[in-house]
């Protein structure tokens, strides 16, 4: 039996209450898993997440073997093996990414300390809170004891979001869509790479023949499908980060199918040009213990163009943040 201790932030939150069931089925670990949550939260939401846990108890799920709630990041992060960091200041209607950016930068500067100091060395991060990149950089910066190459940012929603786009355009099965890589920040600046992708084997550009639609509005879509969400529900997504964060999980602890890849925000190598150590979105493959950038994939002069955006707002963001390690 392997044992295996989960701690998450924000549980009580949307993102939480959809996420932390799956955690615990035998879906991501496997159904021999023994599985201890470690379930953190602002104080005033205590009441509300113990509510969360009666739910657990209540599904009997044969992997869970263990729940503590706490308000304490130290009592929470102790001896952790996986860190889900999805607590901090969610977006809001009308809120400016900069604003964000201050607020939550302090959260997981705190946070962060706290893994390196209690949790276990060997712990992997994933940061799912916004922004995304560059609170997972602040994260992966105060920690010391923990590899770089352990920390990650959410953007397979990103990649999701896109295969869905290309699937309903082309009339297709979401199988059919591969070697989809989305490029750079988890923000309106996101390159989702149409033009190396393919549907049924064939590239996307020969299946669907309107390059102009790939080209504006299918980017435009997957880059402002957040805010899209927000304005339509008041709400910013949930389910679908809870499926992204099921979805990641699985893809970095199990070996990639040949000739694949997935969609992740790592810490840079220094390929394709990018800032060493600056957390962006690559093409990514698992062998089930360690990860790596996909090397060579051809980039024709727009998709350049676009991931120099991207790179371009997450070095402001990372010039942004660099206060706080004074």
């Amino acid at each position: 039996m392997k044992k295996i201790r989960i701690a998450v932030t924000g549980a009580a939150g949307q993102i939480g209450y959809s996420l932390l069931f799956r955690l615990v089925s035998g879906e991501v670990f496997g159904k021999k898993a023994e599985i201890e949550l470690s379930l953190i939260e602002v104080p005033q939401l205590l009441g509300a997440l113990k509510g969360v846990v009666m739910e657990l108890e209540d599904c009997a799920f044969s992997c869970l073997k263990k729940v503590l709630v706490t308000d304490q990041v130290e009592k929470g992060f102790e001896g952790a093996d996986w860190a889900v960091l999805v607590g901090g200041v969610p977006r809001k209607a009308g809120m400016e990414r900069g604003e964000l950016l201050t607020i939550n930068g302090s959260i997981f500067l705190g946070q962060g300390k706290a893994i390196d100091q209690y949790a276990d060395k060997n712990c992997r991060v994933l940061v799912v809170g916004n922004p995304c990149n560059t609170n997972a950089y602040i994260v992966k910066s105060v920690c010391r004891r923990i590899s770089e190459q352990n920390f990650f940012a959410l953007t397979l929603l990103d990649q999701n979001r896109a295969v869905a786009q290309l699937a309903m355009k082309a009339g297709a099965d979401v199988k059919s869509v591969s070697r989809l890589a989305v490029w750079g920040n988890h923000s309106a600046t996101q390159y989702p790479d149409f033009d190396n992708a393919l549907i049924d084997g064939k590239p996307v550009s020969e299946v669907i023949k309107d390059k102009q639609w790939l080209k504006t509005t299918f980017i435009e879509t997957v880059q402002k499908r957040g805010a899209a969400i927000i304005e339509a529900r008041g709400k910013s997504s949930a389910a679908s980060a809870a499926n992204a964060i099921i979805d990641a999980i699985k893809k970095v602890i199990s070996p990639t199918p040949q000739g694949e890849f997935f969609s992740m925000a790592v810490a840079s190598d220094g390929s394709y040009g990018i800032d060493k150590g600056l957390m962006f979105s690559f093409p990514i493959v698992s062998n089930g213990e360690s990860w790596e950038i996909v090397k060579d994939i051809p980039l024709n002069a727009f998709s350049k163009q676009k991931i120099q955006e991207s790179l371009e707002e997450l070095k402001m963001e990372k010039m942004e943040v660099s206060r706080l390690f004074v």
